[in-house]
């Protein structure tokens, strides 16, 4: 007979669990038959001995088997997108309407801020009227009509992730690299994914800030989601800067729609956001190969389909039906926006992309404890990248604030993020590796 005691004594021993063992724990956490305090120490034994590859693969399914696995019957590919979390990392809202546009159906379920990286679902939000929680019916007319929805998960997706995360985030549990893939995984496969690409960071601004654990970070992924029956690959992407020019809510929103309707074309948001295009579309079949598909989504950039297939989904989850066209009157505004210069003119050489993301939390930005409310309005925009030249007439970034003196309360933060030297130097390669 299984029950949670004697699973945990095998993790405990390092005596490898069965699947059956596994899918029972998981339904455990989803119905609540499992207790805080055992999954606290499922957590540290996990974290402490490890499951192993085809463990992992078998936590993975049987969390993502906790609740609801959608299942489609379109004429195209369901494809998906994740990130590992950053600074300025906006290429959600790029990408999904840009897979769209090239005949693919994407149900993105997309999170809030987590520490000092931004959400995807925080940013929509500064969309007046955007809803991010839908019923998985809704959600399924939507991407079969408009080819993309970005929302939140619903308590029907991975339950067992729900519970076990926030046990996690108590127990100093959370950069097991066995949890977080299951905990990526298990929410993204429940949506009934054929591929998925990942997005790997790493740098001052990633939560694996050392190259070799964002590598094993992406490699355990993979693995595991092509063990899971999923087309995978992932690409280790820098985020020893932000990868937009903007960081907050509404300012990243600002980013999006010029890339979106033309003028962002050739930055780092673009180039990333069609990297990971090209990789997802070869896996899903729309493209002879990554090349392929980079050249497809770039078009779908250029051309102003993507920006089409947005328009639409946020007129289908309750923003304005103009929002394409009439974007820089609907997103809302700081009151107060202050230019931050260095002391002496140079080129940046490093920043540290981690400061900036606190920055923007303690404008209001983000989350210290989970029931703060966010500010969409606040952030910093105009961020100076490495290898670039400030001095009294190019600043190092401009803070969006509630007013002056919660601007000025910051600056010390933001120039102290940058790092100038007297001569240029080289800005690191925006992505380090492929995987898969």
């Amino acid at each position: 007979m299984i029950d949670a005691r004697s699973i945990l004594a095998k993790l405990r021993d390092g005596v490898r669990v069965t699947e059956a063992e596994l899918f029972w724990f998981a339904q455990g956490l989803a119905s609540g038959e499992v207790t805080d305090a055992q999954a606290g120490a499922f957590a540290m034994a996990v974290c402490t001995k490890g499951l192993g590859r085809k463990g992992r693969v078998q936590l993975t399914n049987a969390m993502l088997q906790s609740g609801e696995v959608l299942h489609w019957a379109l004429d195209g590919p369901v494809i998906d997108k994740h990130s590992t979390g950053g600074v300025g990392d906006c290429t959600s809202m790029l990408l999904a309407p840009a897979l769209a546009a090239c005949g693919a159906f994407v149900p993105m379920i997309s999170g809030r801020g987590l520490g000092h990286t931004g959400g995807t679902l925080d940013k929509l939000e500064s969309i007046p009227g955007y809803r991010t929680q839908v019923s998985v019916a809704e959600l399924q007319r939507i991407v079969g009509e408009v080819g993309c929805a970005i929302v939140g998960a619903s308590a029907d997706i991975a339950p067992a992730d729900r519970q076990l995360y926030s046990i996690r985030d108590v127990t100093g549990t959370v950069e097991s690299i066995d949890l977080i893939t299951a905990s990526i995984l298990s929410k993204k496969l429940a949506a009934g994914l054929e591929a998925l690409v990942l997005d790997v960071k790493v740098g001052t601004g990633a939560f694996m800030a050392d190259a070799s654990k964002a590598t094993a970070l992406a490699h355990a992924l993979v693995d595991t989601a092509q063990g899971a029956g999923c087309m995978t690959s992932a690409l280790v992407t820098d985020m020893n800067q932000p990868l937009a020019t903007a960081a907050g809510n509404a300012v990243e929103m600002i980013a999006v729609m010029e890339a979106l309707t033309g003028a962002g074309v050739g930055s780092a948001l673009h180039r990333v956001t069609v990297a990971l295009g090209g990789e997802v579309l070869a896996l899903g079949g729309l493209a002879a190969d990554a090349a392929d598909g980079e050249g497809r989504v770039a078009r779908a950039l250029a051309s102003g389909a993507a920006a089409e297939v947005f328009g639409r989904m946020v007129a289908q989850l309750g923003g304005p039906t103009d929002f394409v066209e009439r974007w820089r009157d609907r997103l809302p505004a700081a009151r107060a926006m202050v230019d931050v210069h260095p002391t002496e003119a140079g080129f940046v050489s490093a920043i540290n992309a981690r400061a900036l993301g606190e920055v923007v939390v303690h404008l209001g930005g983000g989350r210290l404890v989970q029931s703060d409310r966010v500010d969409p309005v606040v952030g910093l925009s105009e961020i100076a990248r490495i290898g670039e030249r400030v001095d009294d007439s190019r600043p190092l970034a401009r803070i969006h604030a509630a007013d002056s003196a919660q601007a000025e309360a910051v600056a010390a933060e933001v120039r102290a993020a940058f790092t100038l030297t007297d001569a240029p130097v080289q800005a690191p390669p925006l992505i380090h590796e492929r995987i898969g």
